[in-house]
Order: C-alpha cells, then structure tokens, then sequence
C-alpha cells in the first residue's frame, strides 16, 4: 500500500527550469534509493539521477550540471530541479523508490509519471 505521485512537469521553454517532485505516502518503513527514469516515444526508458538514503547522487552524463536530485525525509519526497532544459530533454518523467513497508521486505515502486515538454 504504497503510492509514489510525480508532479511538477509541463511545458517549458529551452533554457528554461522545472522542479519534479515524487512524493510518497503509505506505511513506509524506510527508503533505500529513489531513480528517476524518463522515457520518450519509441526509446528505452533511461535513468537520469539516482540518491541514496545515504545521500550520496548519481547522474546521466547527459544532465550533469544542470540537474539535482535532493531529498526531504521528513516528507518522503525527493526532487528535480531540471535546469537549463534542452529540447531532448523531453519526456515523460518518472520516480522509483526502492523502499520497505512496515511488516514487508524491500521492494521497487513506481510513479505513473510526469510530461516535461521542452520547446519554444
């Protein structure tokens, strides 16, 4: 019983700035990692940043230094603060949170997503 919501995509122009954020609510546990993934039409899903519970990040190199994931624990929600926004960064977004729910072992979860459409 655990759902993860994505928000904060829309449109926005080429060097312009989102922040994504993915919230999760439930009988959490605890949090091990949360990905995000974004996915365009006919592409494989890709994986652009990664944190761990022990805060350390990881990013495609294709958005290093323009993107930056970061969490709050306290609200289980992590971010994305996506700027200068290319063109090719268009896709839909998604979170997925490697957690443990209370009386549960861990276990992936996924967002249905969030549209991020780059063009002027």
């Amino acid at each position: 019983q655990v759902q993860l919501v994505e928000s904060g995509g829309g449109l926005v122009q080429p060097g312009g700035s989102l922040r994504l954020s993915c919230a999760a609510s439930g009988s959490i546990f605890s949090i091990n990692a949360v990905n995000w993934y974004r996915q365009a039409p006919g592409k494989q899903r890709e994986l652009v940043a990664a944190i761990t519970s022990g805060g350390s990040t990881n990013y495609a190199d294709s958005v290093k230094g323009r993107f930056t994931i970061s969490g709050d624990n306290a609200k289980n929600t992590v971010y994305l603060q996506m700027n200068s926004l290319k063109p090719e960064d268009t896709a839909v977004y998604y979170c997925n949170a490697d957690l443990k729910v209370f009386g549960r072992g861990p276990k992936a979860y996924w967002g249905q997503g969030t549209q991020v459409t780059v063009s002027s």
